[in-house]
Parts: C-alpha cells; sequence; structure tokens
C-alpha cells in the first residue's frame, strides 16, 4: 500500500513539474502564503475606547472568558515562591574513588615496569662480568659495579607520562614522590586509607560553600593512619583534589515543580456579566487588556497597512523570481526546484506563523525558538547557496513581521537580526563542510551563532534579566540551531526521493574514494580506475565550460565503466602482463563482451540503488556506436556480416552531461594510445572523434549545440595538452656520481 502511494505520489509530482504555467501558480501562491501569514500581524489597532481615557458608561462582559494576565500574574507568583532544587549527584563519590584507585595503580604500575626494567639490565652486566671473568678480562672495578636502580625523576617522569596532563599539574610532586618512594606495604596501607576517606566524605552532600570544609574532614580521616609522615602528607593532599562538590542545582526539578505549581493555579475568569470598567472610571492598560479579550475594542477601517505589506511581498517575489532565472539554468529542471524551493518557503513560513500562535505576554520570545535555519540548510543543499542566502534575508523580514506583537512599530529587529543570522550561518557553514554529516554540526553552530547573538542583544539593552529569563533565551537559542539541523537531516531524503533531486552532498559523498563500489573498481579493475579519473577530469571541465553540471559529470565519470569489473581482463587497460584473451575468440564474442559492459555496469548501479542519472550515463556514454575494430575483424572473415550487429544497444545521449563523458571516454582512450602525443595530434584525434560521432547521429537526443561542442573540442584539448605535455630527458649521471651518491 505505501509502495502504491509512493508511485501515486511520485506520478503526480511528475504531472506537476511538467506544467507549463507551474512557475506563475508557485509564484502565486508563495505571494498568498506571505499575505496570509503576516496578514493579521499589520492589522492595525485603533480602537474606539482609547487607553487612559475616562469610561464614558459602565462595561461589562458580553461572555465568560478567561483573564490571562491575572491568571499569569498569580502563576507567576506561585511559580516565584517555590525553592530551587538541589539535586545529589551519588555518581561522584564512585567516579573520585576511581579516580584515586588509578593513580595508585599508575604508581605501583610504574613501581614494576622500572623494576622489571632494571632487574633485565643488572642481569645483563651480571652476564658480561661473568663473561669478562671467564676470559680473564674482568678487574676488580668492573667486579664490584653495584647494581643500577631507578631514579626518583626517572619514576616521576614515567608516571606523568600515565597520568593526564591536567592532573599531573593540579597534583604536585610532593605527592606523588612519596608513593613512589613507598614500599608496596606502605603503599597498599595508603590507597586503603585514602579511598576509605574519599569515598566517606564524597558520600555526604557537599555544595559548593562546604567544598572546603569536606576537604578538612579528609585530614581527619586519615589521621591515625599507620603510615610514615611523608606518606601521610601525600595522600592527604591526593583526599583533598579528590574530594569535589557533589550538589547541583536542578533546572529540570525546579522547573518541573514550578510547573507544577503554575498548574494548581485556578485559571482566573471574567464571568459573563462582570463589570470591567464603571463609568468615570480610568482605562489603565489591564482593564483595556480585558475589553480587548471579550472583544469589545473596534479596529479602524484603514487599508493603508495591507497596501504595505503587498507593495512588499511584491519587491519580495521579484528578488525570487530573478534568482531563480538568473541561479538555475533551465537544463537543471527549472519547475523541480521551482517546486521544492515553494514546499521549503511554505513549510518555514507556516512553521513561523503556527508557533506565534502561542505568544503570551512576552510576544516576541517565543520566536527565538523557532528553527528558521532549516530553510536556508535544505535551500543550500537542494537548490544553491545564492539563493539559501537570500532566502535567509527574505525569511528575516517575514519573521519580523509575524513575531511584531509587543514591540513598538510593524517590524520586530531584533527577531528578523536572529533569523537572518541563523540562516546565514548554516548556509556559509556548509559551504565549507559539504557533506551530510556535517548537517549536525551546522546545527550546533547555528546553535552558538544564537546564543552569542542573543547575548550581544541582551548586553545592548543594558537591562535587569532574572536567571530564568536568561536561561530561556540561552535554551531557545540552542533548541533553535539543533532542531533546524534535525528537521533538515529528516527531509533531506523525502526531497530527494520525492524528486529524484540528485543534491551536491550526495555527489560529493559518492566522490569519496572510499565508497564501496570506487573501491572495487580499483581493487579489480585499476587500470579502468585511472581512465575513469581521466574521463571525469576531461568531462568536469568541458561542463562547466558550456554551463552544464559540472561535479555530476566528474562523479558519473567516475562509475561509467563499473561494468568492465565482470569480465576485467577482456578490457586492454586491464591487460597487465597477460596475453589479450580477444586473440583467442571470434569477433562476435568478442564483441558481445564489450558491449555487455554497459549494460552490466547499469545493471550494477542499479541494484546498488545508485542515482539514476548514473545508471542513464552508464547506459548511454557509448551511445549506438559501432566497435569498429571488431566489426573489421569479422566482416575479413564473413561479407555478410551486418554493421548494426555490432553497434552498441544504446540509448543515445540523452543530456549534455552524458553526451560529454562519452566523448571523454573515446578521446582520452584514443590519445593514450598515442606514442609520441603532440598537441597538434591530440586536437586532431580529439575534432576527428567528435566529428565521427556528430555524423553518426550520436547528439541527435540531447540538446548540445554546434557552438557548445566547439568549446567542448576546446576544453578537451587544454586539459590534455596539462596532462600529455612534453617532458625533459634528463642526462644519464656517470658512474663515478653514482658512486659517489
Amino acid at each position: 500500500m505505501s509502495n502504491n502511494r509512493l508511485s501515486s505520489v511520485k506520478k503526480m509530482l511528475d504531472v506537476l513539474k511538467r506544467f507549463r504555467f507551474l512557475h506563475i501558480v508557485i509564484y502565486t501562491l508563495l505571494a498568498f502564503v506571505m499575505y496570509i501569514a503576516m496578514f493579521s500581524n499589520v492589522k492595525p489597532e485603533k480602537l474606539n475606547i482609547e487607553l487612559f481615557a475616562v469610561a464614558d458608561t459602565t462595561i461589562r462582559s458580553p461572555i465568560t472568558i478567561e483573564d490571562k494576565l491575572s491568571t499569569e500574574k498569580k502563576q507567576k507568583k506561585a511559580a516565584d515562591e517555590e525553592e530551587d532544587v538541589y539535586t545529589l549527584k551519588k555518581e561522584y563519590a564512585q567516579n573520585r574513588v576511581d579516580l584515586v584507585r588509578s593513580i595508585f595503580d599508575s604508581v605501583e604500575e610504574v613501581n614494576e615496569e622500572l623494576a622489571e626494567e632494571y632487574d633485565k639490565r643488572n642481569r645483563e652486566i651480571e652476564n658480561e662480568i661473568e663473561s669478562a671473568k671467564d676470559e680473564g678480562q674482568a678487574n676488580s672495578e668492573t667486579q664490584k659495579q653495584a647494581p643500577l636502580e631507578p631514579s626518583i625523576s626517572e619514576k616521576l617522569s614515567r608516571l606523568k607520562s600515565k597520568l593526564p596532563s591536567d592532573l599531573s599539574k593540579e597534583l604536585s610532586d610532593t605527592v606523588f614522590t612519596p608513593l613512589l618512594e613507598a614500599s608496596p606495604d606502605q603503599l597498599e596501607r595508603a590507597k586503603d586509607s585514602t579511598v576509605t576517606a574519599v569515598n566517606n566524605v564524597m558520600n555526604n552532600s557537599i555544595p559548593a560553600s562546604e567544598v572546603e570544609k569536606a576537604k578538612g574532614k579528609i585530614e581527619n580521616e586519615i589521621r591515625y593512619a599507620s603510615l610514615d609522615s611523608s606518606v601521610k602528607n601525600a595522600i592527604v593532599e591526593l583526599g583533598k583534589y579528590a574530594v569535589i562538590q557533589n550538589v547541583y542545582y536542578d533546572p529540570a526539578a525546579t522547573e518541573e515543580k514550578r510547573q507544577q505549581a503554575i498548574d494548581a493555579v485556578e485559571p482566573v475568569k471574567i464571568l459573563q456579566g462582570q463589570i470591567i470598567v464603571e463609568e468615570g472610571q480610568l482605562i489603565s492598560r489591564e482593564i483595556y487588556k480585558q475589553l480587548e479579550f471579550v472583544g469589545l475594542l473596534d479596529t479602524d477601517k484603514s487599508i493603508q497597512p495591507f497596501i504595505g505589506l503587498a507593495l512588499m511581498i511584491a519587491l519580495i517575489m521579484a528578488i525570487i523570481i530573478y534568482y531563480f532565472l538568473d541561479g538555475i539554468p533551465t537544463s537543471r529542471k527549472r519547475n523541480t526546484y521551482l517546486l521544492i524551493y515553494g514546499i521549503i518557503f511554505t513549510i518555514t513560513i507556516l512553521f513561523m506563523k503556527m508557533v506565534s500562535l502561542f505568544q503570551q505576554i512576552d510576544y516576541s520570545d517565543i520566536g527565538y525558538i523557532v528553527p528558521v535555519a532549516m530553510g536556508p540548510l535544505l535551500v543550500k543543499l537542494l537548490i544553491n547557496e545564492r539563493i539559501a542566502i537570500v532566502s535567509s534575508m527574505i525569511f528575516a523580514i517575514c519573521g519580523s513581521i509575524i513575531f511584531n506583537e509587543g514591540v513598538t512599530g510593524t517590524l520586530n529587529f531584533t527577531i528578523g537580526l536572529y533569523y537572518l543570522f541563523a540562516g546565514l550561518a548554516g548556509v556559509l557553514f556548509l559551504s565549507q563542510h559539504n557533506r551530510r554529516a556535517k548537517i549536525l554540526q551546522a546545527g550546533l553552530f547555528i546553535s552558538f551563532i544564537n546564543f552569542a547573538l542573543l547575548t550581544s542583544i541582551l548586553l545592548l539593552k543594558n537591562s535587569n534579566y532574572s536567571s530564568i529569563e536568561v536561561g530561556s533565551y540561552i535554551v531557545m537559542a540552542i533548541v533553535s540551531g539543533i532542531v533546524a539541523a534535525v528537521m533538515t537531516i529528516g527531509l533531506l531524503p523525502f526531497f530527494e526521493a520525492g524528486f529524484g533531486i540528485l543534491s551536491t552532498m550526495r555527489l560529493i559523498e559518492l566522490s569519496n574514494p572510499n565508497h564501496p563500489l570506487l573501491r572495487k573498481i580499483l581493487t579489480e579493475t585499476p587500470g579502468t580506475y585511472h581512465h575513469s579519473v581521466m574521463v571525469a577530469n576531461l568531462a568536469e571541465a568541458a561542463c562547466e565550460a558550456i554551463g552544464a553540471n559540472g561535479l555530476l559529470a566528474r562523479v558519473a565519470s567516475y562509475y561509467h565503466d563499473i561494468g568492465k569489473t565482470r569480465r576485467p581482463h577482456f578490457f586492454i587497460e586491464n591487460q597487465l602482463n597477460i596475453e589479450n584473451p580477444h586473440d583467442k575468440i571470434a569477433p562476435q564474442l568478442s564483441k558481445s563482451i564489450i558491449i555487455a559492459h554497459a549494460s552490466d555496469g547499469a545493471e550494477y548501479l542499479k541494484n546498488n540503488k545508485m542515482p539514476k542519472e548514473f545508471v542513464d550515463i552508464a547506459l548511454e556514454h557509448h551511445g549506438t556506436t559501432l566497435l569498429k575494430y571488431f566489426y573489421h575483424q569479422a566482416k575479413q572473415k564473413d561479407d555478410d556480416i551486418e554493421e548494426a550487429d555490432f553497434r552498441y544497444p544504446g540509448p543515445k545521449a540523452q543530456t549534455k552531461e552524458s553526451a560529454i563523458i562519452g566523448i571523454a571516454d573515446s578521446v582520452e582512450a584514443a590519445v593514450r594510445s598515442l606514442t609520441n602525443p603532440t598537441p597538434e595530434k591530440i586536437e586532431s584525434l580529439a575534432k576527428s572523434i567528435m566529428s565521427d560521432r556528430l555524423q553518426d547521429g550520436q547528439f541527435n537526443e540531447c540538446d548540445l549545440t554546434l557552438k557548445e561542442l566547439d568549446i567542448v573540442l576546446h576544453s578537451f584539448c587544454e586539459t590534455l595538452h596539462g596532462i600529455f605535455h612534453s617532458r625533459i630527458e634528463y642526462p644519464e649521471p656517470n658512474r663515478q656520481k653514482v658512486k659517489q651518491a
């Protein structure tokens, strides 16, 4: 059922993409979505009852409704009365005990290692002395040589190499030296005393204010240990170091406790018939809000804000249309990308609008949690960077209007700046790290930029903020970036699969030499791999010269001959120090083997779920060209042989990239066979191959023009001249210089 739905969705998308006036429909829908999303935010609030005016009559509530202001005040008061919750981190005791144990274990390990090393050295010296005695060469000094022992500095150096650098810095040598000099028995007792003391102290609550007091308890615990004074002093210092704070403020528990207090508050309601304002009473802000809650305020009928909104949307749409016409060539299926952009844009705007519906007292604050960077990230990955940057600016403008409640004027510049920086941060980060694995890192980078920008804004306002407010800002900034990355990761496969988009990120991933299929080509057909890399260089340069997709051409070239891995030794580039197997079989069989590599490659790529573009290029890169060599061989033996029997089955190239890869494939193989390639020979050969294909009708089904073919030819020649340039012949060095060397 799911497969049927997926296929029906794909069919519907295919129909949409072929719709002639799709671009007009999408542009209209985008303008409509923006207008609807921002309509309520520009609606004027000119009221018949003015704030701080004296009421002419007594006003009663026509309905029963919650008084949100009073309710929130009671909730805030209830939350503020709840004390902070502190939690004991019980695992810290075990962690610090393990740390102490590991230090003693390291000391024992150092003593054992050095003892073994010096025992070995002393045995070697004794053996040398014994040998000297046997030979009568030992003198009295040799016979009396004392055994070697490790120095304390050597032990210290070895111990510090085993401990973390920060640990060895914070603990002085006066702690380690007595432990290294202590006997195994004393060391074991010192270890037990220290572990016991640290465990006893750390299992009690130690807030930040009582850390020093807890450290003092360590000395009392170890005071009566039967140890040398130097060892006792050392383990006292070690125990003090191990004692740390283990009671911390628990924001989650505190928030839960305060939320419970908030939930326990009964909502304050304005009852039907209740007097809101009496005659002669001043209309305060609270009363004004109550009048607004019950719907007794009328708005002015001015249409100026709506005209202004329409003009702004028209300017935004002009920018979008310009960048799509200028930044997306028709060869890249502009309708497809426009449809993708329309969906991403609509999702982002609607997401902002939905979040804005949850605004309460501080209307502008909730907007900081919106993962607005998701839109620019998806546009960057699926379309291109220029449109993503422009989209960041557009989302910033729309967000500044959608979240304009509670601010003076129509635009909330703070939220607009926040959205702009968030979108640009994601786009610029991915421009340097264009891999799928980096999207989450981009989200973390966006969170950092959000946090830095919000900190800057709060400092610029020079106001006093409570810890709860600051904490909420930080949480929203971090959540916004991470959620944007997570949603990008989640939505990206749907766009790629639903629209058949082969994104830049996907191409870069497939170009990784560690990809299993590329490793298969390299290990099984090294000659074909080298040939494919050369074809990739030629095809990429040529495609970029005519405005085609150079990256697609490069990566597809890596895989276009993967079918040769089925019978690698039947292709000349893989015949290293072996006989040509074609010399022993009939031309018809050779023809079948050579031709099969195109269909074998396409089948192999399809089975490995590679992009459709790669499968098509593997099938099309030879088109319906003739295998001239085997055709002439067969013709010599049988004049009735048909030329059609020695042609590739096709299809012919359907795209510019496929056609150029096919030309590059033939040109690279032909130039490599030249014994002494010169620029003139290379150009003549490339022109001949291109002319043959043109006359053979191999470009009839793609939109390559004669002018573009000429540009492709020049690009091939420039690249090949760089590869097959002439080299200096170095003179043979004389034998004398070789000997000296």
